[in-house]
C-alpha cells in the first residue's frame, strides 16, 4: 500500500482520488478478512465492517489527507480503539437511524496522532458496526454534537 501516492490537496479531483483510494483499500481489506470483523479488546465484542462503513468513511475521510491515511490502520484501529463516549444517534441523520446507540472511540497511533472510530450498534441484532474513521486533526477536544 505504501507505494500508492495519496493526493494531499483540496481540489475536487484530489478528494475523489482519496475516496477511490479508501474504497479500494476496503475492497482489499475485505478480501483479506472474509469474516469482515475484528475483535475489539475494550468493547469485548466484534466490530463488523459493512457497506455502510465503507460509504461513510470514504465520504468523510476523503475530505482530508490525514484521515485518508488513518484508514490504512483499519485493523489496528478496530482492534485497539478505546471507548470515549456512548451516545445516541444524531437526530435526523438517516444513515444513523438504524442504530440504537453510537460509541465514539479513539486510537492513538505512534508517529501519527489520534484517530476517531465511530461504531454504531444495530437495532435488534445489537451488532457493532464500524460507522466512520477519521483522523483527529484539531488540538482541542471537541464535545460530541448533540442536536436535541
Amino acid at each position: 500500500m505504501d507505494q500508492i501516492e495519496i493526493p494531499q490537496g483540496r481540489t475536487k479531483e484530489e478528494i475523489q482520488q482519496r475516496e477511490k483510494f479508501i474504497k479500494d483499500f476496503y475492497a482489499n481489506w475485505n478480501a483479506a478478512n472474509p469474516e469482515k470483523r475484528i475483535y475489539n479488546t475494550h468493547l469485548q465484542a466484534f466490530i463488523y465492517v459493512k457497506f455502510l462503513s465503507i460509504q461513510e468513511t470514504a465520504e468523510k475521510a476523503a475530505r482530508s489527507y490525514k484521515s485518508t491515511l488513518a484508514v490504512t490502520y483499519l485493523t489496528e484501529i478496530l482492534e485497539l480503539a478505546k471507548i470515549v463516549l456512548n451516545t445516541k444517534p444524531k437526530v435526523g441523520n438517516k444513515k444513523q437511524s438504524r442504530f440504537s446507540d453510537v460509541i465514539i472511540m479513539h486510537h492513538s497511533k505512534k508517529n501519527f496522532g489520534k484517530i476517531k472510530l465511530t461504531v454504531g450498534i444495530l437495532r435488534g441484532s445489537h451488532e457493532k458496526v464500524q460507522y466512520c474513521i477519521t483522523a483527529i486533526e484539531k488540538t482541542t477536544i471537541q464535545p460530541a454534537t448533540n442536536t436535541q
